[in-house]
């Protein structure tokens, strides 16, 4: 099977049959998730995995009664870092020079440039790009369970304080960003199943461009100098 077969398989599955997906599957969607490319390699999120059928009742109330919560085999949150700090790059960037064998200080420059782009932006604009890092994850687990003939429910559907509070994510420096159940569609009850797949057209989709269709803009190259960022500390 090629992605765009499993792409065209798959759909935003509304009814789930409750059968098990086995280790191997949910393992392999995991895993290809956990290898989702981040920006600057920080993977600001985490993934909780839970099957637990009073757990996940309890976050049925929090999603709005959505049946694929208690329907589905496992129900993966993602959460995502409520912000940057430099004790957290430099814990990321730590564990990744001491695997390629590299000496600690070797990323200090590269660094010093996200805090002093991230930094002044204040916490908010911090955890939304935290978050907006947690989908890219999100997405590739969403193709992978495809691949596996797994069916997946993409959700924003749910109320992220009181999901954080049930999970104990309060205050530990993670919120909920989006939620996955997976499992196996109920065909006879799903009434999606059967519908056409409606993407928009690729005409309308994709427009390509050359320097010639783009604004002018004056002096206002939008260069930036990465040496310059780091100056300005």
């Amino acid at each position: 099977m090629s992605l765009l077969e499993d792409l065209q398989w798959r759909y935003a599955t509304k009814k789930m049959n409750g059968a098990k997906v086995p280790q191997e599957k949910l393992d392999y969607i995991l895993e290809a998730a956990r290898l989702a490319p981040s920006s600057s390699g920080l993977q600001p999120y985490k993934i909780i995995v839970i099957s637990d059928k009073a757990l996940l009742e309890r976050i049925k109330g929090i999603a709005y009664n959505q049946s694929q919560i208690t329907d589905c085999s496992h129900l993966l949150v993602w959460a995502a870092w409520d912000g940057y700090s430099d004790e957290r790059i430099s814990a990321v960037f730590n564990a990744t020079l001491d695997e390629r064998g590299l000496p600690r200080d070797t990323m200090d420059a590269y660094k010093s440039v996200i805090l002093n782009l991230y930094g002044p932006k204040g916490q908010d604009w911090q955890a939304h790009h935290a978050s907006k890092q947690s989908y890219i994850s999100f997405g590739l687990a969403i193709a992978a369970a495809a691949e596996q003939r797994v069916d997946a429910t993409p959700m924003e559907g749910f109320v992220p304080e009181q999901l954080d509070e049930l999970l104990k994510l309060t205050g530990t420096g993670y919120k909920s960003t989006v939620i996955l159940p997976i499992g196996y569609r109920e065909e006879a009850n799903d009434w999606l199943v059967n519908m056409k797949k409606v993407r928009t057209p690729k005409d309308a989709f994709i427009t390509e461009m050359t320097i010639a269709d783009a604004a002018e803009i004056g002096d206002k190259s939008g260069n930036l100098d990465l040496n310059d960022v780091v100056s300005k500390k």
